[in-house]
Parts: structure tokens; sequence; C-alpha cells
């Protein structure tokens, strides 16, 4: 295993240079079962070795526990690192599992201020709407953001989830550095409009769970049956019932690339991600999440594999093939309102 660190790419026009690999951080808190604090923040700290840079959170993610946690790391490596983090998804006070879409001033305003406090510093680097409220105008929500622009809260804008003409409409009223949508060999809706204007509009793509949450490397085949009681992938179609015995036949491309690799799944899954850049010609920064250093070692030597036009015709059906929406509900995402 070498340790040359990633290579970079810039997140928009005007936005920061970062490691073409970003880590997700939402897992070290919340949503995929028992988790190790120890080995998380040993994780973070290889990741930063390895040129990892991007750190992506949310204040919705552990109700805040996420951002606490990752603060002492973020203090004592400030300099050397970029930190996303997003608004959006409110929790009311007498329901911690429920999640409230919001887009108003009042309530970004609030929450920028209760992240900046947990994450323990001066300025935002990249601060995301989390999911498009369809009640309140794109407009008047960018608009505020790039108040918080102005007034040193925030250095650069974010969306995730957002269909091809919103993110026009946002960019008219400020540089949008970054979109960040599910993109993966399972999930594609993304190429049909988003991914042409982002190009047009100088924006970067950041992939969230480029793994499939795991499932294209193979660790689990049934999420009912393979994962904790309480790990999200159980509430999501693809990886439950038929759908999971049916999506688990489509691995055996993405193996038999691996195979001629000598990698493993997880590395072809990221490589096919990462390789978007150059189909597209737009930047591409994926952000798997783990809480393994081991893990981090084998995702970032996945920058430094290449497929042949061969392979990737070989992975381009499987999107195509894939049983099940990637959530129960789709009207919060992009490909709900495209």
């Amino acid at each position: 295993m070498t340790d040359s660190r990633i290579p970079t790419a810039r997140l928009g026009e005007r936005g920061p240079e970062v490691g073409v690999q970003g880590l997700g951080c939402m897992g070290m808190s919340f949503a995929y079962g028992p988790v190790d604090a120890k080995e998380s923040r040993a994780t973070l700290e290889r990741a930063l070795e390895l040129g990892v840079t991007l750190y992506d959170t949310a204040d919705a993610y552990g109700v805040g526990e996420n951002e606490k946690f990752l603060s002492p790391f973020f203090r004592a490596n400030r300099d050397q690192l970029v930190i996303a983090t997003k608004f959006a998804l409110s929790i009311p006070p007498d329901d911690p599992t429920r999640r409230v879409i919001r887009n108003d001033a009042p309530y970004i305003r609030q929450a920028v201020e209760a992240s900046l406090k947990r994450l323990d510093v001066d300025v935002i680097d990249l601060y995301y709407m989390h999911r498009r409220d369809v009640n309140v105008p794109i407009e008047d929500t960018v608009g505020v953001m790039a108040e918080l622009v102005r007034e040193g809260k925030v250095k650069h804008l974010g969306l995730s989830e957002v269909t091809a003409q919103e993110l026009r409409t946002a960019q008219a009223v400020h540089p949008i550095a970054a979109v960040q949508s599910e993109w993966s060999l399972f999930s594609r809706d993304i190429e049909a409009n988003v991914v042409q204007a982002a190009r047009e509009l100088g924006v970067a793509l950041v992939p969230y769970s480029p793994l499939g949450r795991g499932f294209l490397t193979g660790s689990f085949t049934n999420a009912d049956k393979d994962l904790t009681s309480d790990d999200f992938r159980r509430q999501q179609p693809r990886f439950t019932g038929e759908n999971a015995a049916a999506n688990v036949s489509l691995l055996e491309p993405i193996r038999t690339v691996a195979e001629a690799h000598g990698a493993s799944l997880g590395q072809i899954a990221l490589a096919w991600v990462q390789q978007q850049a150059t189909v597209h010609n737009l930047p591409v920064i994926p952000i798997p999440g783990t809480r393994k250093p081991t893990r981090v070692e084998e995702n970032t030597s996945a920058t430094r594999i290449v497929l042949t036009e061969d392979e990737l015709a070989l992975l381009e059906p499987i999107a195509a093939k894939v049983a099940g929406d990637r959530y129960a509900d789709m009207a919060f995402t992009s490909a709900g309102r495209e």
C-alpha cells in the first residue's frame, strides 16, 4: 500500500482546491449501526494523511452530534481541510425521528449559527442546502445563503439534490461551488439533466453514496438479514426483499472488472465514479463514507485505477437493471422533481 497523496480538483470555478476524493462522515455518528469513536478519529487522521481534504457532515446527522464529534479534528487541522456542512432538515423537539424540510430565512440563520457553534469555527467553507423546500423560491433561499457569504460566516455555497433548472436559477443569484447528489453504478438519474447543467455552469459534482451505501462493495446482500435494526439502509427499497435478491446479481460485472485489476468491488465502483470527471468533463469529487482507516486506504487507492473503454461498456447497463428506488419517497430528490 502506497502512501502517495491523491490528486486535487477545484470545487467550482472559484471554489477551494480539494483532494479528488472526500470523506463522508455521517456514519461516524448516525445511520449505520454501532459506532467506534476511537476508530473513527483514526479514520479522519488517516484520510488527511492520504490527501483527503473535503470532510462532509450536516446538522441533521445525529441531531448535531456529528458536527460536535468532528469539531476537535477540524480545529486541530483547520488550515489543511475544507469543512462542508448542511442545513434544511429541521428536527422537531417533540419527535427527534422526524425531519421537516425548511429553506426559509429565519431557519437558515438559526441553522448556520448552531453549526458554527457545534463545529467551533469562525466560518464554514462549504455550506449546502441539504434538501429543497418547494414552497420557498430557491432564489430566496440562495439569496439568504449569499448574505451569509457577505457576512463572512460561509465561504462557498452548495446545493444537494436539486434539478438542473433549480441549479440554473440558484447560479443566477450567487455562484454555486458544488452540487451534491447520489451518483454511482446503481444511481445515475442525475446524468439526464443535472450533470450537463453543472458542466455548463462550472459547478463541481460531489457524489454521495458512490458505493451504493456499501451494497456495491458486497459487504451485505440483504439489509433485513445482514444489518442491525437501527441501520438506515433497512428503510431503502433496493436493499431489502426481492429487490435485494435481484440486485446482488448486478455485482457480477463489477467483480469481473475487479479481478482484472486485482482490486476490490468497492474500488471499481469508486473508480467508475471518479472517471465520470473525464467522461462528462467536469470536476467530480465523491465522498465515500467509512469509519475504518483501512477502508480509507482502499478507497483512496481507487483514484489510481483507470478503467478501459471495454470495462466501462461492461458496467454501463447496471443502473438500468437496478430494482427499487434509492429512497422510499423520491419526492425529495432531484429525480422526483425533474
